[in-house]
Formats: C-alpha cells, structure tokens, sequence
C-alpha cells in the first residue's frame, strides 16, 4: 500500500467494519432512543466551535470551558456527548443557562465515526476549531477535521500507558490524522501523546478537574448516612479495592485489626458484581461481617461492613478516622484519593497511581497523601493514623490550598482554543 493510498483504503475497510457493526448497534439498549440522530448529520446545528465530551466526565470539564469562555466576538458552541449521563449533565446546565453574552450553545448526540456520516458531520457542522477532552481520537472525525482545515485541540489530554501501546501499535494511521495541538494534564502523558503525535504542538496544563473537585458539603454528609453514623469506634475505610488487589487488601484488613482490634473496618469494593466474592473471602476467614443494606444502627462493637449499597462511599469519607484507596496496589492506575482528602481524612496508597499524575508527586512530597511500597507499609500505616489522629480541619485547609493552588486549567485552554479559532 502505498502512502498517498494509505488513508483511502484505510477508510474504506473502515466504513465496511462500521456497516457490519451498525445492525448490532442498532439493536442496543442504550442507544435505541438516539440511534437515528448518530447516523444522520443533518441534525447537527453549525457552529464556530464543536466540542465533543464522551460522558459524564468530559461534560462536566466541558461546561467549566464553556463557563470561562469569554470571546471578544460571537460564537456558537456544538457540545456533542456519547452517553445518556452526559447528555443528561449538558441538558441540566443548559437549562442553567451559560452566562457569556456572546456565547450560544446547541446540544446533540456524538456521530458515530463512521467515514461517510463523519464527513457529513463535519461538513455540517464545519467547525474553525474542535476540542476532543481527554481522550477522544476518532480517526475518521480527524482525517475530515483536517481536510476541512478546521483547528483541532485535545483538551485536559490523559492518555494510560496501555492505551499508548496500542496507538502506538498503529502509529502510521495516527500520524497522518493528527491533532494540530494537544494539552495534557502531566508530563507522563505529554510525552505518550508525543510518541504518537510527532506532528502535533504538545504542551501541558492544569487539569480541569482541580476547578470541580472540591469537598463535600458538611449538611450532605451528616444527612445521608444517619443510620449508620456517627460511630462511638473509629473507623477505617478501603475504598474501591479492584479484584486484582482483593487478597492484599483482605491481609491489611486482618493486621489492623489485630495492631488496633477497637474499629470499625468499612469495606467498599470497586464493582458491585465483586460482593459475592468478598463474602466468600470473609466467611472464610471466619471474621463476623455485616451488610451495610442490612444495618438500621451504627456498630457499638468492633466489626467489619461490606458496603453493598450503590453512591454512598463519599458520604462515608467525611466518617472516616483513615482511608485506603484501592486501585494502587497492583498496576491498575489508582482510584481518586482526592475525594477522601479535601474531606481532611488521613489518605493511605499503594505504589501505583498512573490514571493520576496529574494531581502531582507534591500530594506525596507534602504528606497530604501517604504512598506505601505495599500492603504491608500500608496497613502500617493506617494503624498509625488511628493511633493518632490529628487535626482534620487543618488537614482540609491544606488540601483545599494544595487544589487551589493548582487551578487554571480552563483559562488556559480556552485562551488556546480561541488563538486557534483565530487561526482558523
């Protein structure tokens, strides 16, 4: 194949998976209600700007862009959205309307990328700049980006080191589809996308999510989770522990009851589907355990909850004495640790934090978060924090400072997407 035919048999065989693919799709679920508007680019409205935000992450970063842009001349913003939570998010915030004058924003479902609907989209739309946040490459929306010579931003860029294999895997498609410029969120992933981008302007910025994050209201947390809180003992949580790291976790368990036997042990596992498991694990220990589902009272004597109730892991950090948050103690790339913290609990990891570098190595430098080589450093030292617990209010404000501190990433990027606009 030669080069200049690379990219027209490239979206040839592409279109013909898509169309195979397309009478599955057709029959899901979840996309029974917007099928029709995934295929049909007409019902896309133009726009001087198309943002595309995957799901309910990406719309939340993407309503914090839309909020600090602050153009000196009108622009109309097409904010489309994968999923059902997301576009739930933009509709939300839309009704909120967004505050700028001279900014209009239109609402619609992503196109699949689907070479021939792709081509229609872009036409449609025809776009002076597109931001994909975090990790959204779709090769065909790229290829006719370009050739439309729209402007294209990867916004709040992260890319895990398994993904970077595989597109590095399939570098020679990447390279003739690129971004013309790429934010990431750390050093780590700058260089990841520049492996795969050669072409592209990477450069690096504040994550958008240290402008969201923040701690729970005081009234949330004590209202719902009265049942159970406040417990007379201390309480320990692990938090989102991966099947991976189960027994391990289930070790730590074990010493820091027997190092501090007068606790509370809240288990909260990653995926619901993991219970079964986890009862089994317990009852073979032989360790009493009850059903957070189950409990109407907190705990007057040691014990160990396995939570099996849905969204209430950060109503339970705000009664938390310590917390182990799971997803790092095998190379799974952690979980968010800074939920716990901007509640000022005492936060305890693993060695293994790749999905968040961007928070920065100063989170472990400063000791806001302790990292441990393993399970045992680890239970360590939660046992330590029960042992001397410290003042939670200054833990908060440093938290809190350490975030604010790092805020800014929304201005950055829409200085650059309107430079880019400019361009275009």
């Amino acid at each position: 194949m030669t080069k200049s035919a690379f990219i027209p048999n490239f979206m040839a065989f592409y279109n013909i998976l898509w169309a195979a693919a397309l009478p599955f799709l057709q029959k899901s679920p979840r996309l029974a209600d917007s099928f029709a508007m995934r295929i049909c680019a007409s019902r896309l409205s133009q726009a001087d700007l198309w943002i595309q935000a995957a799901s309910a992450g990406e719309a939340l970063l993407a309503v914090r862009l839309i909020r600090h842009l602050t153009p000196d001349f009108p622009v109309t913003v097409l904010v489309t959205t994968t999923t059902e939570q997301g576009m739930q998010i933009l509709k939300t915030e839309q009704a909120r309307a967004f505050s700028h004058p001279r900014v209009s924003v239109s609402l619609a479902w992503f196109p699949f990328d689907m070479p021939k609907v792709a081509q229609a989209a872009v036409k449609q739309v025809n776009p002076k700049a597109m931001v994909l946040l975090e990790t959204e490459l779709w090769p065909a929306l790229l290829y006719y980006l370009r050739q439309n010579r729209s402007q294209i931003l990867v916004v709040n860029g992260r890319m895990s080191k398994k993904s970077s294999r595989g597109y590095q895997w399939t570098k020679s498609l990447w390279s003739r589809v690129s971004p013309h410029q790429i934010l990431a969120v750390s050093d780590q992933d700058a260089d990841r996308f520049r492996r795969v981008f050669a072409c592209a302007a990477v450069s690096t910025m504040p994550n958008i999510k240290f402008e969201s994050i923040g701690p729970l209201p005081l009234e949330r947390t004590e209202s719902s989770l009265t049942d159970l809180f406040p417990c007379p003992l201390p309480v320990s949580i692990f938090a989102s522990i991966r099947r991976q790291e189960e027994k391990q976790a289930l070790q730590m368990v074990h010493r820091i009851l027997e190092r501090f036997p007068h606790q509370v042990v809240a288990i909260f596992p990653r995926h619901m589907h993991r219970l079964s498991t986890w009862k089994r694990l317990l009852n073979r220990t032989g360790k009493r355990f009850y059903l957070r589902s189950r409990m109407t009272a907190p705990l007057l004597h040691p014990g160990i909850i396995l939570w099996d109730r849905f969204g209430e892991m950060r109503s339970a950090f705000g009664h938390a004495d310590v917390v182990f948050m799971g997803g790092s103690l095998a190379p799974l790339g952690g979980q968010n640790f800074m939920e716990p913290l901007l509640q000022g609990v005492p936060v305890v990891t693993g060695p293994f934090w790749d999905d968040f570098f961007w928070v920065g190595k100063a989170v472990f430098e400063t000791n806001l978060v302790e990292r441990k080589t393993g399970w045992q450093t680890a239970a360590d030292a939660m046992v330590h924090h029960l042992a001397h617990t410290g003042d939670r209010e200054i833990r908060r404000q440093n938290a809190l400072a350490y975030v604010t501190a790092r805020a800014g990433g929304a201005d950055m990027a829409c200085q650059a997407i309107l430079a880019a606009m400019s361009h275009a």
